[in-house]
């Protein structure tokens, strides 16, 4: 799909309230609705308050009680990096807090599904829980919970997922989208949710002098940061300025080599500096190698990379995770192809433009890489994607990847409305979700979704924007400000890296690694290296353009000690 470049817009007074900041960083940060210094602020100082989340008293009280009496702890995770890292968050605040039954079990994909299920509680049996703690997910595992409760177990529901009209039936829920909950943030990530219960957990039993009379050492309770920050940035939720916050402090242990030998072990296995981490690192490098645990195998696989302390130990698992994500690439790579094809196909049947929701389907699709293919369509096409593969019981496992403007989750739920029986069962949230159908429904599912789309999104919303930051200056093309950037963000979802668009003539252009455009781009008498990745290589390098119109982010390239800026292209077209 074409992609055309549109300029940011922002508020001169927002701007003008931050006098203190960089000119550049005024207009970029007034673009992102940053309207005062104190949205700035990554201090540790600004975090909410953990008081004013609905039902932490209630899970608080049960948790100190099963800490106090050494009861049997199984937290039940999801099997993403958010799930990942909310379960290894659990398990290593409540051992150092001195529980010692502390458990997981995270169910596997191909067996038991989504989230606490009848099935996977039979499975905890074998366990003997006295508490089950719900991680990522459990909101819309009402059956589970049920279940669980029957067979004498406590259940507190940590999630962050929306919940359907009613709850479940858990003695505790902790859900900032839950109805009727104050907490300000409604974008906590699950791993976000669970490190605000062991806050307040920590701090009862302080006020227990629980750590004083068994002489446990009071935890540090920001050791746990790196997790947050991982799971944050995989889960692909807002960074408003309450997740900047957790995410910066984050990435500020990494770059300290202040955090868990795993998630350095798969930074170096992708190549990346842990000195220099920053959010994207942790997302397109770490949390891929974790998910592709739970895409292909098993993400207790992954929790034990995060869990485990003994770097002898976690390099040969993460050496494990590095050879999945690989294999994940590959299955991959064959179905974004299939995909693309089909697609191809049915523009050309249709004659005309494709459906506004895009379905896809296919039954020798790989159930674990659905996820991610869905996004990689939306990427392309830029609408709204749901693919499926085939699950048990001649039922189709969707995974649903959205863009700007349309809730994909609302979205089932008015289809579920309009279509009662059509969606088994479904959940998510506004950019992602996943659900089930019967296996005769996948036609009239589809029309249906294209239908709801096209109800909610506009033409316009269609297109792919890029949405630039406008031009730098001659002045700004410097290390300087480089660096600026990259250490002004955490820069993710609903805030995102600055991007740039200028004209710039072409001094030099070749393809570099089998599918990357490496060029030498001159604005006025300033001369930079440029470099734009998995190229469309029919149609560059294009000799005969002597000048391109860019978006572009400004970027540091360090090669054998030498440091010189370098644009990173994210979209070029000639401009001759």
């Amino acid at each position: 799909m074409q992609k055309h470049i549109i300029r940011r817009e922002y508020n001169q007074e927002h701007a003008d309230a931050l006098r203190d900041v960089h000119p550049l960083l005024r207009r970029v940060y007034a673009a992102r609705q940053v309207r005062s210094a104190h949205e700035l602020d990554r201090t540790l100082d600004s975090l909410l308050p953990y008081d004013s989340l609905k039902g932490m008293d209630e899970a608080v009280s049960l948790l100190a009680e099963a800490v106090r009496g050494n009861h049997k702890i199984l937290i039940v995770g999801d099997f993403d990096a958010d799930g990942a890292t909310s379960t290894a968050v659990a398990v290593r605040a409540l051992r150092s807090f001195g529980a010692d039954n502390v458990q997981y079990l995270v169910p596997n994909r191909f067996a038991y599904g989504y989230g606490l299920t009848p099935e996977l509680v039979s499975a905890a049996g074998n366990f003997q829980p006295q508490m089950i703690v719900t991680v990522d997910n459990g909101i819309a595992n009402h059956a589970g919970v049920e279940t669980a409760k029957s067979l004498g177990m406590r259940v507190i529901v940590t999630d962050h997922h929306l919940p359907a009209t009613t709850l479940p039936p858990a003695d505790a829920i902790v859900n900032p989208n839950q109805p009727a909950d104050p907490f300000p943030s409604k974008n906590l990530a699950g791993v976000g949710v669970i490190f605000y219960v062991m806050l307040a957990l920590r701090r009862y039993l302080s006020n227990a002098s629980w750590f004083e009379t068994r002489n446990i050492p009071e935890p540090n309770m920001s050791r746990l940061l790196d997790l947050v920050a991982l799971g944050t940035v995989a889960d692909l939720v807002q960074l408003d300025h309450n997740n900047r916050i957790l995410v910066h402090q984050g990435l500020r242990r990494i770059r300290a080599g202040q955090c868990i030998p795993g998630i350095i072990a798969l930074l170096e296995l992708s190549g990346r500096d842990y000195a220099r981490a920053v959010a994207s690192d942790l997302g397109f490098a770490v949390a891929a190698r974790l998910n592709a645990a739970g895409r292909l195998d098993d993400m207790s696989l992954g929790i034990e990379c995060l869990l485990c302390d003994d770097t002898v130990r976690v390099r040969s698992i993460a050496r494990t995770l590095d050879e999945l994500n690989e294999e994940r690439k590959h299955i991959e790579s064959d179905m974004q192809a299939q995909a693309i094809a089909a697609l191809n196909k049915l523009h050309d049947n249709l004659q005309t433009a494709l459906p506004k929701g895009i379905c896809l389907s296919d039954a020798a699709w790989h159930q674990g890489v659905i996820g991610i293919l869905a996004s990689r369509i939306k990427d392309r096409y830029h609408r709204p994607v749901i693919v499926f593969a085939p699950g048990q019981d001649n039922e189709w496992k969707g995974s649903a990847r959205s863009i700007s403007g349309l809730h994909i989750r609302d979205t089932l739920a008015l289809i579920d409305a309009q279509y009662p029986g059509l969606i088994i069962k479904f959940g998510g949230h506004a950019m992602a979700a996943g659900l089930t159908i019967p296996g005769h429904g996948l036609e009239k599912f589809s029309q249906a979704f294209d239908e709801a789309v096209a109800r909610q999104v506009t033409e316009a919303q269609l297109q792919h924007a890029l949405m630039s930051d406008g031009e730098l200056t001659h002045e700004e093309f410097t290390l300087e400000v480089a660096g600026l950037l990259r250490d002004s963000g955490p820069w993710g979802q609903a805030f995102p890296e600055p991007l740039f668009d200028d004209v710039f003539n072409v001094l030099e252009q070749r393809i570099i690694g089998d599918k990357h455009l490496k060029l030498r781009l001159a604005k006025g008498d300033k001369i930079m290296d440029a470099v734009a990745f998995f190229i469309d290589t029919q149609q560059w390098p294009d000799h005969r353009c002597q000048s391109i119109r860019a978006a572009y982010r400004l970027d540091v390239n360090e090669y054998k000690g030498r440091r010189k800026i370098q644009l990173v292209i994210e979209h070029m077209e000639c401009a001759d």
